[in-house]
């Protein structure tokens, strides 16, 4: 054992020969044991094919015999003694000599194990099956001669025995043409790797049997995941972990073979092949099953690796701009509006890829929010209008998406609420930038994936002061004390960005005041007509003073009740019409009629519509409005306005019609001075800062939107969008702080019982069975279909 003395190989090379000549033997025999076997099977399938023919035949001339001691029916005419008898003869001279020449070859040319008499027999069954079947034309030939054996064969039932005999010879003539094939590839190579390719050939048409069958049977009903099969798909998927515990990988691969086998109560394929190893077939056979289940369920998903990789590609450098909304027409309010308008205008630049995100109510929430009874019975009935709507109001095509969330509408809040994780309704493909209009609104309840993780760019857009609306209500100053705090908490967890129309907002982290929205195209043009018929001579004011909003308290009736009344004696004479529709509209007209106030009230109208037009003063004033759409559409058409000198309305106030007021003798003054006096026209510059255009240009700057397209996730060669940031090696106290913030609400969020103590609408955490029925959505348990089960 420790001698350094090497061994000297024979000098003939014996040894070696000898290993090799036994391992060549060896595979040899496995060979020929392979090969015997499936001749031995062929041998067995051709003796069954004779037999069942000799079966047919015997049963034919029994048939004919029969046919020749009875007596003749009675429904045949009468006939000659000697035809029945002349009939046996033809069968014993004609048929019979065929039947023993069958026989003989049959006898003669028997199937063995040997290789050339295999050769010999698939020759010889070739030709016994054509010589069958010159007996089957033998037969029918000499029956062309003789009516009466055709009618004797009709009146005994041989046309079933034909049609049985014909679904027979198409059974022969399959396993002739199996036969010829299975000999074509047999003769094609050399005898070793012609018996090999026999058996390989054998095992594939078996398996693609199985496989079909099993196709068959599972697509009718697709059985879900067994508990063994999803923690085998576990230990598959974690193979990169357990290695790095040190588990071997043919390990975890037995697991995942002992797991699946278990839930089929067999081993999967053990003799599928000898060259293939068993956990792969184990591996892709637990992925047909996982896809099958998937898709019966109708789960899909973007990254999916059924998924058709065309479908998705890329055939432009275009970012994509998401923006989401609380409300949508015809619901009209500025949170239904201003994005409408938003997401046409950005869809105009070459740049990006607009998608405008909208919530999607019940019939029964729907008849409580829109006007006039309007209601849709699905998401593309509303698209319709809301495209036509917009088509209307603008000049040119709007080319930007439409989808919907679903949402519920709180009586309470009187506002929609998203129902389940908004950010999942836009795909990963298009997660690129996001507008969030009223982000406070959007997240108080979301619970869901971080927009700033899914998102490479997100911005807000406050439009509402909520905390002007909370402290007119009961405990408001508690109740305005947690939702400003609440309002900090999830714009920085959420928002790189955050754009205030104006100052009268809450001041939330990141933000920056600028009004980023524009009139109507429609309002500008009417002015523009307006200004036009002024220089010709014409009247084009030939009503006084209105007001129109929607008819809540909040939105300035109660400042304007208090206003007339409180100096009814020195507007004397002055009348003012309102048009309004909404929950306080009975309790707005009672208190007009205790103060005997002169206001007439109508119907709520858009306020681009014709019989609005000749109204000279719009009179506004609300101070909880952030930025009043209503009084920017009243300056674009050349009106007067009428408003309070607050920071909601600061924009306006370098627009020399618009008249503010501090105090209640001002307004005093204000409204006389409107309603004597006339509107100046607006100049080209005025005009254009109140248009969609210019605010477009604003809202690219402020928000820092052009810089993010020009530097940050620009498409690289590939045409996908590179979404990885620089990380630096610490990161920084900040970004720690948003993201516990954004982890402790998406916990809190979470709890249905906290949900509920704070205001939330039961059920919103997850869309319900309607919702889901209306928008084509799998139930919220099946978004997760193997491990959520």
């Amino acid at each position: 054992m420790g001698s350094n003395k090497e061994e000297t190989p024979p000098a003939d090379g014996g040894g070696g020969g000898g290993g090799a000549f036994a391992f060549i033997s060896k595979g040899w025999r496995e060979v020929r044991d392979s090969a015997s076997a499936d001749l031995r099977l062929m041998r067995a399938r051709a003796d069954s094919v004779r037999a069942r023919a000799n079966r047919e035949l015997e049963h034919l001339l029994a048939s004919a015999s029969a046919l020749a001691a009875g007596p003749a029916p009675p429904l045949l005419p009468p006939v000659a003694t000697g035809a029945p008898i002349a009939e046996v003869e033809f069968v014993r001279k004609r048929i019979q000599p065929k039947i023993q020449e069958l026989r003989r070859h049959y006898s003669s040319r028997a199937l063995d194990a040997r290789w050339p008499a295999a050769a010999a027999g698939a020759s010889s069954l070739r030709i016994d099956l054509s010589g069958i079947t010159a007996v089957r034309n033998a037969i029918v030939a000499e029956g062309e001669g003789g009516d009466r054996w055709r009618r004797i064969a009709r009146r005994k039932g041989d046309q079933d025995e034909e049609a049985e005999g014909r679904k027979a010879w198409e059974v022969v003539r399959m396993i002739q043409r199996g036969l010829k094939e299975f000999e074509r590839r047999s003769l094609s190579s050399d005898m070793f790797a012609g018996f090999r390719g026999r058996g390989e050939f054998v095992e594939k048409f078996k398996l693609s049997m199985n496989s079909l069958n099993k196709d068959y049977q599972e697509s009718k009903e697709v059985p879900p995941l067994h508990l063994t099969e999803i923690l085998a798909y576990l230990v598959r998927q974690s193979g990169p972990f357990l290695d790095q515990l040190g588990i071997r990988r043919d390990l975890c691969d037995k697991l995942v073979e002992m797991l699946y086998s278990k839930r089929n109560g067999r081993l999967m394929y053990h003799s599928l092949s000898r060259d293939r190893p068993l956990a792969v077939n184990i591996t892709d056979e637990l992925d047909l099953r996982i896809a099958r289940v998937l898709e019966s369920t109708g789960y899909h998903t973007d990254e999916g690796f059924w998924i058709d990789p065309a479908k998705y590609k890329i055939s432009d450098n275009r970012r994509h701009v998401a923006i989401v909304t609380t409300a949508s027409l015809p619901w009209m309010t500025g949170t239904a509006i201003n994005p409408l308008f938003r997401a046409a205008y950005l869809a105009r630049s070459a740049k990006q890829k607009v998608t405008l995100v909208v919530p999607w109510l019940s019939k029964s929430d729907q008849e409580l929010v829109y006007p006039n009874n309007i209601t849709f019975s699905s998401p593309e009935e509303q698209e319709t209008y809301i495209r036509n709507w917009l088509q209307e109001r603008i000049g040119f095509e709007a080319n930007f998406k439409i989808s919907f969330y679903p949402g519920k509408f709180s009586k309470e809040r009187r506002s929609i609420i998203p129902a389940g994780d908004t950010s999942q309704f836009i795909s990963s493909k298009e997660a690129d930038i996001a507008i969030l209009e009223e982000p406070e609104h959007l997240n108080w309840y979301h619970h869901g994936k971080r927009w700033t993780d899914k998102f490479n760019h997100v911005i807000g857009v406050v439009h509402t002061n909520y905390l002007e609306y909370i402290k007119r209500e009961k405990n408001g100053a508690i109740q305005s004390f947690l939702v400003k705090h609440i309002n900090n908490w999830v714009t920085r967890a959420y928002c790189h960005k955050v754009l205030r129309l104006s100052a009268a907002t809450q001041d939330l982290p990141r933000s920056v005041v600028c009004n980023v929205h524009g009139v109507n195209p429609k309002f500008l043009n009417v002015g523009e007509k307006i200004a036009a018929d002024r220089e010709c001579g014409q009247k084009v004011f030939n009503k006084g003073a209105y007001f129109l909003g929607k008819m809540v308290w909040a939105k300035g009736y109660r400042e304007l009740i208090d206003l007339l009344s409180k100096h009814k004696n020195d507007l004397e004479g002055f009348m003012i019409d309102v048009y309004g529709n909404g929950e306080d509209s009975e309790a707005v007209q009672n208190a007009a009629r205790k103060f005997d106030l002169s206001i007439n009230f109508f119907k709520g109208k858009d306020h681009a519509d014709d019989s609005l037009h000749g109204y000279k003063v719009f009179v506004n004033p609300s101070v909880s409005d952030v930025l009043c759409t209503a009084t920017a559409e009243a300056l674009a058409m050349g009106k007067f306005v009428v408003c309070a000198d607050h920071p909601s309305n600061d924009f306006f106030k370098s627009f020399p019609n618009c008249l503010t007021y501090r105090t209640s003798e001002e307004f005093v003054a204000r409204v006389k001075e409107a309603m004597t006096t006339e509107p100046q026209p607006l100049t080209p510059e005025q005009r254009y800062s109140l248009s969609w255009e210019a605010a477009t240009e604003r809202f690219m700057e402020y928000s820092e939107l052009d810089k993010v397209l020009n530097r940050n996730g620009h498409p690289g060669r590939n045409g996908k969008i590179n979404k990885a940031r620089k990380i630096p090696l610490l990161p920084k106290l900040s970004d720690v702080v948003d993201g516990g913030l954004a982890f402790a609400h998406h916990c809190l969020t979470g709890n249905e019982i906290l949900r509920l103590a704070t205001g939330a609408i039961p059920g919103t955490r997850d869309y319900d069975k309607q919702q889901c029925m209306d928008l084509n959505l799998l139930p919220p348990q099946v978004q997760h279909p193997v491990y959520g089960w």
